[in-house]
Formats: C-alpha cells, structure tokens, sequence
C-alpha cells in the first residue's frame, strides 16, 4: 500500500507528545495522574510509540489453536459418544479427566488421529505404562503433575523419590508424559508474574530431578483472567521464560513450548451466570492471540450444574466463533509487533524472573513450598485482590455491581460452587484455590 498520505504528516517523538500532555495537564504531574500500576508493579502508559518494541522472537504455534472438549469419564463408552459427537460438531481434541483406570480400547475407539488429553486425577505407575502401550500415538498428552499433585493437595501420590522415578519410568516411555498445572496460581489469586514465576520453577523441578532430557517432554497448562491484554502477554511471556530456561540448561533448537490454556474460574459467578459467557469469550480471546496451542473453554454453567449437553455446545460454540466468524483461526502471530502488548510482555517476564530468581535463590520450589513462602506470597496477592472486589473496586458484573434482586439460585444448584476443605493430615499447606464471589454468594443464597 502507497503511504503517502502518511508522508504529509511530521513524524512527533514520544518526548515531544509527552511535553504536550504536560502542558495539557496544568501542572498536574505526569506520573501520578497518567501512569498507572497494575497489583504486580505493571506500568501502564497513557501512549506507546514504536520505541516501546522489544522485537522479541518468541516461538509461537505453526498452526493456529485446537478447540478441545473437556469430558469427564465415568462410563468408557458413554465418554467416547460425547468425544465422537463433539469432533462432528467443530471440536478438534479432547480432554478427557479421569478418577479411575478405565479401559482405552473403548474409551479412545476412532480418536488415534484426534489430539487427547488424559488429564488423571489418580496416580498409578503400572496402569500408565499399560495405557502407554496401547496408545503410542504422540497425539495422546499425559497431563500427570506430580509436584502439581503436591502443590494442590498438600501430598505427594506416594513420595518424593518414588514420584519422580515414576515420572522418569514414564517419560521415557512417551514424548507428551509430564505436565506443568500452572493454572492451579492463578485460580488461587496469584498476580500475573507469580504466576509465571511459580510455573517456571515448577518445571525446573522436574529438569532438576530427571534431567534436561525431560524438556521436551514437557507441556503447561495456564489459565487466563480477565485482564484481555495482560492476558495476552503473559502467554507471550511464559515463552520467552521457557526459553531462557532452557538456555541455562544449554538445551537447544527445542520446539515451541505446548500450551493448553483454560479460563480462569476465579472471577465466575453463580448469579447472573450468563455473563460468564462474555467472561469467558473475553478469556479465549486472550489465549487465541497469546498464541495457545489448544483452549478448554469452560462451560458458563460449570459451577453450579453437572455436565451438560447445553452448557458444552455453548462453550464449544464460542471458540468456533472465535475461530470462523472472528477468523481468528491463525491469529497466534496477531500481538506480533503491537507497542503497548510487546512492552507490557517484557515488564511481566523480567518481574516473574526476578520471583524465578529468588525462588531458585531460596531453595527452588519445593522447598519454598514446604516452607510456606509461596502459600503466603500468593495469600497476600489473594487478598488484596479479595479487599478490592470487597469494596467495589474490581467489579464482576452482577455480583457485586447492578445485581438482579430477583435473581433466585437456591434451587438450580447441582454441585455446590463453593471451596470445601479436605479433613486430612498433609505433608504442608496446599495452595487453595477460591473465587472471589464465593463469600458475597453465600450471603445472598441465605437471603433468598
């Protein structure tokens, strides 16, 4: 295209439009009205010019994202109709979460081609192994987290030592065997840098204990809030930390780190549910244009309801909007080259980096798990998230702003939507993950 239109124009520095906005400010300062911080220290800017680029390469997905559909299994058979039928009707993978072994003949029958995700929520070496054969294809991915598993409930499966030899028997077995559940930090209340910083160390502990060799075989699971741009770039971000890991390893010319992305539930509500489908549209937006390999969307009913075939085909629906009508089918290079996108990714990976470093500086992950210090970090940024939504100050719609006083939700609930704590002995603290509606919630369901 011809740009000389843009020719008649004086090219303006940054300095000369911020001289500008000073003498529009009346002598109001600069950085007290216009410059605006985020929880985690992010500096916002009321303008960006092409000075703020980094011009970072960061290895995004060749391809454009995967919808997958998120099942879970209780009947083998049962769950491979729901697979097959939500293939036929725009998915591309499937998760499948599972409690129990189960038989893969029946439950993965016409899938050998379909990307799937076993995400396991128990643990047994000899039943993995036995999966492991029968299903060799590197479309299968084995969302099995051991220091996850630690992290969320407080134990290991069986022990430190045993785990991870577990892990390693595994991961020599199949290329897609360890998983990194980084959205656990974020559905807890961590800020956007911790987040990245705890999932960075967490996979560092396993390139510590099984070796760099393990790398590859690595993928991460993040989950994504509201905040569309941050969002954006902390996808971006966690790349360009993956690869700076790998770099101190000497690990080279690896591929694209995987990342299977999830909205956050943190800021979904049982009242006025149906804006959890704007939440969550806004969320997948986020992931498509970070550059996700695949997106789980989250159902706007899932608090509340048992899986269902409404709730699923909605939140299928959305993504293949995303993916048709908004033709965002190949939009993982989109923030390639956008000032205020690129700027804000390099404020996220050095501040999650400076977390990495002091982490690492501090024992590693583990052991600041064991301490505690990673529970209280996050504590802390939960909280003054929390006081914020308290006072009106971070708003969901609905819920703590313009709600429906004839809003009734006693009788549609199905699973209760709120944090029920475990009576059990633990080797530490876990790392809870709540929402920030559920107290206001509570209240108003007494109310009714």
């Amino acid at each position: 295209m011809n740009d000389f239109l843009f020719n008649e124009f004086q090219k303006v520095t940054a300095q000369a439009w911020k001289a500008k906005i000073q003498v529009d400010l009346k002598g109001a300062d600069y950085n007290d009205t216009l410059l605006w911080k985020s929880n985690s220290g992010i500096t916002v800017k009321p303008f960006y010019t092409k000075g703020d680029r980094t011009k970072h390469k960061i290895k995004l997905p060749r391809k454009g994202f995967s919808i997958c559909q998120s099942i879970p299994v209780e009947q083998e058979a049962e769950a491979n109709r729901l697979a097959v039928d939500a293939l036929q009707r725009g998915a591309n993978s499937i998760e499948f979460v599972v409690s129990k072994k189960f038989n893969p003949e029946i439950l993965t029958a016409g899938l050998q081609e379909t990307a799937v995700y076993f995400r396991f929520q128990f643990f047994s070496e000899d039943f993995m192994k036995e999966l492991l054969v029968l299903l060799p294809s590197k479309n299968f991915y084995f969302n099995i987290d051991v220091v996850g598993n630690l992290a969320k409930t407080g134990n290991w499966f069986n022990n430190l030592q045993s785990d991870f030899a577990s892990i390693q028997s595994l991961n020599k077995l199949h290329p897609n065997s360890i998983c990194v559940n980084g959205a656990l930090y974020q559905n807890a209340g961590a800020n956007i840098p911790q987040q990245l910083a705890y999932t960075l160390a967490h996979a560092n502990e396993y390139l510590n204990h099984l070796g760099k060799d393990c790398a590859n075989n690595i993928h991460i699971t993040l989950a994504v809030g509201s905040n569309y741009f941050f969002e954006i770039a902390k996808l971006r971000a966690i790349r360009l930390l993956w690869e700076a890991l790998l770099e101190e390893y000497n690990i080279q010319n690896q591929p694209a780190l995987h990342l299977f992305v999830t909205p956050s539930l943190r800021n979904k509500t049982l009242y006025d549910y149906n804006v959890n489908m704007l939440r969550t549209t806004s969320e997948c937006m986020s992931a498509v244009i970070g550059g996700c390999d695949t997106v789980a969307n989250v159902p706007y009913d899932r608090l509340f309801h048992e899986p269902n075939e409404f709730g699923e085909r909605i939140a299928r629906n959305q993504l293949l909007i995303l993916q048709k009508e908004a033709e965002l089918s190949q939009a993982q290079h989109t923030a390639d080259g956008a000032y205020y996108i690129e700027a804000i990714t390099k404020q996220i990976a050095n501040k999650a980096l400076e977390i990495f470093k002091q982490i690492e500086n501090g024992g590693g992950f583990l052991n600041q798990l064991k301490e505690g210090t990673l529970q209280r970090k996050i504590d802390e940024a939960a909280k003054k998230e929390q006081e914020q939504f308290d006072k009106g100050e971070l708003i969901l719609l609905g819920t703590n702003s313009i709600q429906n006083e004839k809003d009734r939700m006693k009788n549609d609930i199905q699973v209760s939507p709120f944090l029920t704590m475990r009576n059990e002995k633990t080797l530490l603290r876990p790392i809870i993950q709540k929402r920030l509606a559920e107290s206001l919630e509570q209240e108003r369901l007494d109310n009714e």
